[in-house]
């Protein structure tokens, strides 16, 4: 204990005894083991609280991180589901695209028109005359 062999340990209590007396010696070893006793005690609870606080701010942090994202979940999904936004964004594409969409859903759509005939185009061949042909070839 404390670096203390047994020669010194041996030596300190035979001090002691010769300054206490047999009498008071038994006393004082037993007040002695109640400090070293209460000291024991207090160094453990204060690590024990100090590990307890440690894990209650790791706990804290973790929760303020989880309110975090919440909050910025919420203001993304507030922000998509906002219909003046939404209203203003159709408003903006449709001056964009210049056109009017406001009676496009009052009136009846007219029936769609049949479509046209396919035109059939066909071409004749030309018969190539054979002296130019020939004349190419020399």
């Amino acid at each position: 204990m404390f670096g203390m062999g047994f020669a010194e340990i041996l030596i300190i209590g035979i001090i002691a005894i010769l300054f206490l007396g047999p009498d008071k010696l038994p006393e004082t070893m037993v007040e002695i083991a109640k400090f070293f006793r209460s000291v024991k005690k207090s160094v453990s609870s204060a690590k024990a609280s100090l590990e307890e606080e440690l894990h209650i701010a790791d706990i804290k942090e973790e929760a303020l991180n989880y309110k975090k994202e919440l909050t910025s979940a919420s203001s993304e999904l507030g922000r998509m589901t906002d219909m003046t936004e939404v209203g203003a964004e159709i408003r903006d594409a449709k001056q964009a695209a210049n056109v009017d969409i406001s009676g496009a859903f009052a009136e009846e759509t007219p029936a769609p028109k049949a479509a046209p005939k396919p035109e059939v185009v066909t071409f004749a061949k030309k018969p190539k005359p054979e002296t130019e042909s020939k004349e190419d070839n020399s």
